[in-house]
């Protein structure tokens, strides 16, 4: 348990947390930041994990991470350890990484090459479709190997993008996001990329802040330098404060765009996922530090170096930006009630030479430097909270509507998986 967790309230049993849970959520003030214990309780933090993080579908990686037959990555939900593989008829597959003997993990480095997976342990094997095909002599004649298969994971995949759900049964609601995936990724080929470098970084702080964060740029001016020597305040198309010379911009840009068929139009779907391209400063091409190439190699059929940024946010751990020569994309995932892991991926065209076509310092040195200065905020912010003092404060509806938003998907999403897993009352 994080130290910090040790602070806070005790709950007699699982179900008074949960019953306080509610109430809190029901009680919350609407445009308003959640009550103290909602940032930091490690009791409320592990009913998100099982209604939010267990239940729901969350964004794990890109399919080039898993170019050929047997490539694999590995990640935590939690206490969960998932494996991420491509198989032999090319299928990427979710698996829970769990030894089926005596539930040891089966793979710990954090990605590889199998033709099969063997267990350390014991080395029972499995094939690449999670099917039982050793286990040993020893285990009597009534074993069946068929009843003994790795534990899957639902999966799905649409422009590249991973998602999973480790619950038994995953929402339905994900066919409009995929769709638009398979539409708006088309031009950059995500099949024909690799994985230049990646970053890990660890804030002591709640997951729902580094979120909270992410979705508003009212802190960007007094904060990130070199991110703003290329993007543009405004969140997206729709923003309350997006003046005349932005529109104006925005117009030029989009109609270059529409002559090289790359589609650009805000797309929502719900409050927990959103597509939208945005230009970037005037004279700048991708998201580096002068705003000049990142890549020699474009993307996908991409002749526009002005490609501007394609956010793509998904609820509840990710946000990205598609560029013409690079793309980058964001993983959040909680480890504790005050402690989040934070994964940046920058990927470029599979033929792209490191050394040669792209420098990976000059790729990671804006997203370094912001992936710094919003930890030390969400951590700053997580100390202030802890504070007997805190009060949820407002938010403003011009500069954190995006915040409003995740709070309100938060909050009813919670709200509605609580209310499923209530226990009947006794009608007598």
């Amino acid at each position: 348990m994080n130290q910090h967790d040790l602070l806070n309230i005790t709950y007699a049993n699982a179900e008074t947390a949960r019953v306080e849970m509610d109430r809190l959520l029901k009680g919350r003030k609407r445009n308003y930041s959640l009550p103290r214990p909602l940032y930091n309780d490690p009791h409320m933090f592990r009913i998100e994990m099982e209604e939010i993080f267990q239940k729901e579908w969350l964004f794990v990686g890109m399919t080039s991470e898993v170019p050929k037959k047997g490539d694999y990555f590995t990640l935590e939900v939690g206490q969960n350890p998932v494996l991420i593989i491509r198989d032999g008829d090319g299928q990427v597959r979710a698996f829970h990484n769990t030894c089926r003997h005596r539930g040891s993990r089966l793979c710990s480095a954090e990605r590889g090459k199998v033709a099969n997976l063997v267990c350390p342990y014991h080395q029972w094997t499995y094939d690449l479709k999670g099917n039982l095909l050793f286990a040993g002599s020893d285990m009597g004649t009534t074993f069946d190997k068929s009843e003994h298969g790795l534990n899957p994971a639902h999966c799905r995949t649409a422009g590249g993008f991973i998602f999973v759900c480790l619950g038994e049964e995953a929402p339905d609601d994900m066919a409009p996001l995929l769709a638009t995936l398979d539409e708006y990724m088309e031009p950059y080929d995500m099949e024909n990329t690799k994985l230049a470098v990646e970053t890990h970084i660890v804030e002591d702080t709640n997951w729902k802040l580094v979120i909270e964060n992410n979705r508003e740029c009212y802190h960007c001016a007094g904060s990130h330098p070199e991110l703003l020597n290329t993007l543009l305040e405004w969140d997206d198309t729709h923003d309350p404060r997006a003046d005349a010379e932005f529109l104006a911009h925005y117009k030029r840009q989009s109609a270059e765009w529409d002559a090289e068929g790359i589609p650009h139009e805000h797309r929502s779907h719900g409050l927990r996922n959103r597509i939208v391209r945005m230009p970037l400063r005037e004279g700048t091409e991708v998201m580096t530090l002068d705003g000049s190439t990142g890549c020699n190699k474009l993307m996908g059929r991409i002749k526009n170096r002005q490609l501007g940024s394609m956010r793509i946010l998904h609820l509840p751990n990710s946000w990205n930006h598609m560029q013409s020569d690079h793309v980058i994309v964001f993983r959040v995932l909680p480890i504790s009630a005050q402690q989040t892991l934070v994964t940046t991926k920058w990927f470029v065209h599979k033929d792209a030479v490191e050394g040669v076509d792209y420098d990976v310092a000059k790729l990671r040195k804006v997203w370094d430097a912001t992936n710094e200065q919003d930890k030390r905020l969400a951590e700053e912010n997580q100390r202030g909270i802890n504070s007997m003092a805190y009060q949820p404060g407002p938010y403003s509806e011009t500069y954190e509507f995006g915040v409003i938003n995740f709070i309100d998907w938060y909050s009813d999403k919670l709200q509605e998986h609580l209310g499923e897993s209530a226990p009947a009352k006794n009608e007598g």
